[in-house]
Order: C-alpha cells, then structure tokens, then sequence
C-alpha cells in the first residue's frame, strides 16, 4: 500500500500517547512508513503537502470488533464496503468477527477474507477465528491452522462460550500462540427470550429484559479461568457497572483481561427505547444511567482498556419487525470517533490522549497489531481528525450498507478528515456536496 510519495502532514496536533508526544508539528510518511512525527520538519518538494492546522494527528485508529457479514450476507456488507466504511471512520484497520456464513473456523476462510480485504484497496482488514467449530461450542476450532493463515484472536461472539471447560481450553490452547480469547459474555438461560435491559422500563414496555447478571456470571467466570489457564482473556462490548467492578476486582491481582466498551454504551440508555425504536436494539443491551457512568469512569481510570464499535449492519426490512422480533446490532464505524468525542471528551470524562489511546496504542499493543505508534519505521497508519467538527449523522450518506443507527439526526463533533493507511490515502472528506451542512463548532 505504498504512496508513490511521501506525504508531509503540515501544522496539526501531533498525538501519540505510545511515545509521549503531544505537540503542534509535522508528520512525515515515506514508502509506507512513518520517516518523522516531531515538530517542523522542512519541506519537501516531491511530498504531497495536508494542511491539518486545526486538526489532530494521531496513530491510526483499530476497532478489534466489527462484523463485515462476507461471506453469507453481501447484501447487508462486504468486506470491501466494511473497509471503506471504516477508512470514513478514521479507522485504519478493523478485526473482523467470524459469525459469518460459513463460519471463519478454519485456514481457508480466514485466508478468504485477507484477500478480499486486499482487493478491497482501504483500511487493513485482521481476521478473528472462531473458537468453536461452526461457532457450535463443542470442539475447539484448529487455533493454530488459523494463526497461521493470519487469524489474531478467536472469539465465538456472538454466541457465548458456554462450557467453562469448552473456555478454559480455548484459553490454555490460545496461550501458546500468544493470541487473545474474545468473549461474548452472556449467561444463555438468563437472557433467553430478552430483548432489552431487565428494570422498570422494560416492566412498563412490556418487554423481556436481559438482567446485568447474564453478563457479570460470565465476566467473573472469564477472569478466573484466565486466572487459572494464564491465558488472556479480552471481555466484549461490556455494558453494567457490576462488570467493570470485576474487571476491576481481576487487574487488581494481576489476571490477564482485558475489556472494550462500545460508544452506545457510553452515550445512551435503556430510555432511548422508549420509542421502541428497533435501531436501539443491541447486545448487551442498552443499561441505565448509572452503568454508562460507571463505563465512562472506567474508560478514564484504565479499567476498561480500549473502545471498540461492536459494527453490525442489518438490511432495512430486518429492522422494521417488531421489537422483540428485530435483530441486534447497530452500525458503528462511522460515527464511533464522533460519539466518543461528544460523549467522553466533549464532557469532560476523558482527555484526547485517553481517546487515542484507547482508539489507537492499547487494541494494537494488546492484541499485538501493526500500527498504533509514530515510532520511526512504523507502519504509516495515521488518523487525521477534526476534534470540532460538529455534523448532522444522515444514514444514506454512510459507505457502509448498514442503515440502522440510533444517532440519525443527531449533531455530533469531530471527524476524520483524512485516513492513511501504509503511507496511501484512503480517505479523504470531501468540502462540499455530502458535507455542505458540515460547519466548525464556534468555540473548543
């Protein structure tokens, strides 16, 4: 993915927590790489020249979890489509869930997918294996013909591991490939049959609700067989407080887990169901007002290690079922760096250090990826953003094929304004046409 030039990143907030470095400068890419990012650097007369004077420079962004639904459902996302989504995002590379049809259980699927996502020219594309043949949970998936093909973590999500016994193996046999296990926490028999948060609004809904518990049995479950296995454990999509207490509980004795939460799950709550809106509905469910508070708490303390999009497109019909009846999931990739920023930054929970970090330098470090750094040599992977940018979130202006979000209409801030993956542009914001309702907030 080599720029036939390099390409000099002119006047910007220069931002890498991983090398300490938070001031106004350049940054230098060349033959897809990082050449320099620390202050002036002279010019270049064969550089292509981005004037990011307002603007934030930081190592790409990485969402360890998305769902590109190729191959099975081409008509809700393809791989190709996912990674232009992202590339509008911000993001420069995105790990792909193996809830595919077929399942991406074995060597060839997860070759299949790297292929695709070469052709598909726009943000890297990693692959999560499955743990469990056809995502069935009753024998373990062949780990190692997957790490092979290029498989970075396996997880059934989606589906949760039911058997500890199924886990701890996974987690013992994942360890001698130093890749992560990825979990879907949700106790089965709990959240049989419901279809959002359990509490006063679903009583008054009308609605099977999912209690916090289905999810915190198989937090504390994870953690303690990671303790045991000495494996690592990386808990998905968190949504309650009593988790983050335990994840808490689990870094405290030196455990290792890890944890992701999804900006849904900082910026809304059960009440956004009011309306029964179905572009409401996900899993873990939308909670109340004090777990989005503890969730941001966590984000700010290190508690929860990175945030991730949980992206999952579904075709217009599927979501106009009733509720009970719709699917789970929401698209993400797209508004992910817009949502934090108005819901994490803007109000002061986090700084935009903690944002790049947990957006850039932890899911690459932790899961052991490219990127993630300006260290001299590195990938050139570079996320440029507006942090006062406010636009209006207009579905059918989304790459993705994915129209179901909860934020149409809503005015948010911050933006990519120009995404670099391997030293070659890949996505630039246009100043017009789409963007014409796009306008600089008057004041930081």
């Amino acid at each position: 993915m080599s720029s036939q030039r390099p390409i000099l990143l002119r006047g910007g907030r220069v931002l890498d927590p991983s090398r300490n470095i938070d001031d106004v400068g350049d940054v230098l890419v060349s033959d897809g790489r990082i050449e320099s990012a620390s202050g002036r650097i002279g010019s270049h007369d064969d550089a292509e020249i981005i004037d990011c004077d307002g603007c934030i420079v930081s190592p790409g962004f990485i969402d360890v979890h998305c769902h590109l639904r190729e191959p099975g459902r081409e008509d809700v996302e393809t791989i190709a489509t996912g990674a232009r989504a992202a590339a509008a995002g911000g993001f420069t590379a995105v790990c792909a869930m193996p809830n595919t049809d077929p399942v991406t259980d074995n060597q060839a699927a997860v070759g299949f997918i790297i292929r695709q996502a070469q052709r598909a020219d726009a943000s890297r594309v990693h692959v999560i294996g499955a743990i469990s043949v056809g995502q069935m949970g009753e024998r373990l998936a062949e780990f190692g013909e997957m790490v092979a093909a290029g498989a970075v973590a396996v997880s059934d999500d989606g589906k949760p591991v039911v058997s500890a016994q199924l886990m701890r193996t996974a987690l013992e046999y994942a360890r001698s490939f130093s890749i992560p296990v990825i979990d879907h926490c949700e106790e089965p028999t709990l959240a049989l049959g419901g279809s959002m948060n359990e509490g006063i609004v679903s009583a008054r809904l009308g609605l099977k609700g999912i209690p916090s518990e289905a999810e915190e049995i198989m937090v504390i479950r994870d953690i303690l067989l990671a303790r045991r296995s000495g494996g690592h454990v990386h808990l998905a999509h968190m949504s309650t407080h009593g988790s983050v207490e335990l994840i808490r509980w689990g870094k405290d004795r030196g455990i290792n887990v890890t944890a992701e939460v999804c900006p849904h799950h900082v910026s809304l709550t059960e009440e956004r169901i009011l309306s029964y809106d179905t572009n409401a509905k996900m899993n873990p469910p939308l909670r109340t007002a004090k777990d989005v508070e503890a969730l941001r708490n966590a984000v700010k303390d290190g508690t929860i290690d990175m945030i991730a999009t949980d992206h999952a497109p579904h075709h217009y019909d599927e979501k106009e079922r009733e509720f009970a009846d719709a699917p789970n999931g929401i698209v993400g990739l797209e508004t992910a760096l817009a949502v934090a920023v108005t819901n994490l930054v803007k109000r002061g929970h986090i700084d935009f250090r903690t944002l790049v970090e947990k957006m850039s330098c932890a899911p690459a470090r932790l899961f052991g990826l490219p990127g993630g750094t300006f260290a001299h040599g590195s990938p050139a992977d570079v996320t440029v953003f507006d942090p006062q940018l406010s636009w209006r979130v207009d579905p059918s202006e989304f790459l993705t094929k994915g129209r179901n979000t909860p934020y149409a209409g809503m005015t948010l801030e911050g933006r990519a304004i120009c995404t670099i993956v391997g030293g070659k542009v890949v996505h630039r914001l246009a100043s017009d046409g789409a963007n014409a309702r796009q306008s600089r907030a008057s004041s930081g």
